[in-house]
């Protein structure tokens, strides 16, 4: 039987990101509001805590995958290999902590001596922590524990998962695309799982909206065997911790830590503040590649045009493309045409048809703000951070994190492959269930957006 765990730091599991609004995003039992200032506090700790804690390790890998993977599966047995691999050979293996996936990885790791971490949060369908984690730091806030589940990462593998999974996977590769990550070696264990992902990348977003590039996926190596896997971990070199006094650390940005946290507590005050002048609010994500004049552009416009004519307010990332679009629509109808926008390489991008915007300087505050306040999603075709987005949300909806809204993805032609990569992921891979899959809605016509919003 596996030892206690050597190490433990102290954090409540439990609850969704400090964002949450009223009437959207719940706690295990009690509503959050972000009027709360002391929960601005609660959040500051947690990132100090766990920073603190991620400054301790070395050569870390993070291995993703799905909670419900049992033992007898192929790919549990392969992430308890990948996991004595690393811990043979002093890598450090960090998971969430939970079952499945998580625990082979931390198994494997554990049985050979190696360095076995577990960064938790406590969801209705697992246990607090697997057994075969010798340090762990657990987190109140979904929000914090993803943030430091992205950071200390010098690779990163990705197994078979549902929601949650995928999630964190556009997470990453969103934030490398955009330089707020290192570039680092991604490993996705299973080809009949991520090829059909890949592939519908590819063949969408890639090469029918322009909204990734091939570049961005050079450093992906999808394999079969643990084996494999290891071979594009073994030579990475160990990176410096997250947030030490290294100013050409991305993640850092300007120097220590105890700047990162002083804005960080400033962004989310404002951030915050900023929410409670939105109401009846749809939020619509897109690409920024689709031009004026093309099929996208024109539907986001009528979609912006259409909600803002029936008093909605309208909410985008602020820049060009999809956003443009529907921020255009909005501000045309005489509608709140509302911008969330973030320095992008150094410098703010935003349309000419906002009205009222914020400016955020971390990314995952301003993912935060903007998954936030609204009564519906729209998400027309875009890259990894749509995807990103539109994971986000439903891995907090799946959890019961938050409450049932419409999730709409605009364009059946477009986006028809990734609902069947979905449908494969409840009867291939029992990774979602049933019910999972009705979380989203297929929608063609901006009327058909319109009559979701009047049920």
């Amino acid at each position: 039987m596996p030892k206690k765990n050597a190490k433990s730091q102290s954090g409540t599991v439990g609850a969704v990101s400090p964002l949450s609004v009223p009437r959207h995003i719940e706690t295990a039992g009690a509503v959050v509001n972000y009027r709360d200032s002391w929960r601005i506090f609660r959040v500051v700790t947690e990132m100090v805590e766990g920073y603190q804690f991620l400054g301790e390790l070395k050569k870390e890998v993070i291995v993703f995958g799905s909670a419900r993977i049992p033992a007898n599966n192929k790919y549990f047995k392969i992430a308890e290999d990948l996991g004595r691999l690393l811990g043979k050979n002093g890598f450090t293996t960090v998971t969430g902590g939970g079952p499945g996936i998580m625990e082979a990885a931390n198994k494997g790791a554990f049985e050979v001596g190696g360095e076995s971490v577990g960064l938790n949060i406590q969801l209705p369908m697992e246990q607090r922590i697997n057994p075969y984690v010798r340090k762990s730091v657990a987190f109140y806030y979904f929000f914090t524990r993803k943030v430091m589940l992205t950071s200390p990462g010098n690779a990163f593998v990705f197994f078979p998962g549902g929601y949650g999974t995928l999630d964190e996977f556009f997470e990453v590769v969103d934030y490398m695309e955009m330089g707020f990550m290192n570039k680092s070696p991604i490993v996705l264990v299973g080809r009949e799982y991520w090829e059909p992902l890949v592939n519908f990348l590819r063949t969408r977003a890639m090469d029918e909206v322009h909204s990734i590039s091939d570049s961005e996926m050079e450093n992906w190596h999808i394999v079969e065997t643990a084996e494999e896997a290891f071979r594009f971990i073994k030579d990475v070199p160990d990176r410096a911790n997250v947030c030490d006094n290294d100013p050409s650390n991305p993640l850092c940005k300007e120097g220590t830590t105890d700047w990162r946290i002083f804005r960080i507590m400033a962004e989310l005050v404002e951030g915050f503040e900023f929410l409670t002048t939105l109401e009846r609010d749809v939020t619509i994500l897109g690409t920024k590649s689709c031009l004026p004049g093309s099929k996208y552009y024109n539907s986001a416009y009528e979609v912006g045009k259409l909600l803002g004519q029936n008093k909605h307010t309208i909410i985008t990332g602020g820049g060009p493309g999809i956003m443009e679009a529907a921020n255009k629509g909005a501000f045309e109808s005489g509608a709140r045409s509302v911008g969330i926008t973030m320095k992008f390489r150094g410098r703010e991008r935003i349309n000419n048809f906002v009205t009222h915007s914020k400016e955020f300087f971390f990314p995952f505050i301003r993912k935060l703000i903007i998954t936030a306040p609204s009564e519906a999603f729209v998400f027309f075709p875009g890259g990894f951070g749509t995807l990103h987005q539109l994971f986000e949300l439903l891995t907090l909806q799946e959890t019961k994190k938050m409450e049932l809204i419409p999730i709409m993805l605009y364009g059946k032609e477009y986006w028809k492959q990734l609902v069947e990569i979905i449908h494969n992921l409840n009867v291939n891979f029992k990774t979602i269930s049933a019910p999972d899959e009705l979380l989203l809605k297929i929608v063609d016509k901006p009327e058909e957006v319109a009559a979701q919003m009047k049920k």
